[in-house]
């Protein structure tokens, strides 16, 4: 099955207003909406840096124990987590980092292979 959600650790962590610190979360892969939807956002048109803050909180699906995830929350991260995310959210995203399980029809042995390899060897 193809995979759509990863989980990561914050080097940092989000601290929350109880002072609960939260490291570990999930990403979903971004679709063509996430992408898109930003940019009709008023904070995008008056600072388009914050294009990465609103995408972020739209692919997050969980941050530790925290229930719900907004701008506000991706807004108070430390530097060093905001950067991981982005780095993280580029991986994820890039063609090169998606991969399939395949079964090999002879041996039936399985493997992985990147998505990019399977499109470029096929034509």
């Amino acid at each position: 099955m193809f995979k759509t959600e990863f989980e990561f650790v914050l080097p940092k962590g989000y601290v929350d207003r109880d002072g609960n610190l939260h490291k570990k979360g999930v990403m979903r892969l971004s679709t063509a909406k996430d992408e898109i939807a930003p940019l009709q956002d008023y904070r995008v048109k008056n600072n388009e840096a914050y294009m990465t803050i609103i995408l972020l909180a739209r692919v997050l699906t969980q941050l530790g124990d925290v229930k719900h995830i907004d701008t506000t929350v991706i807004e108070k991260l430390y530097s060093v987590d905001l950067d991981y995310l982005q780095r993280f959210y580029q991986k994820i995203n890039s063609e090169e980092s998606n991969s399939i399980k395949m079964k090999c029809p002879s041996c039936e042995s399985e493997f992985e292979v990147g998505l990019g390899e399977v499109l470029h060897q096929g034509g």
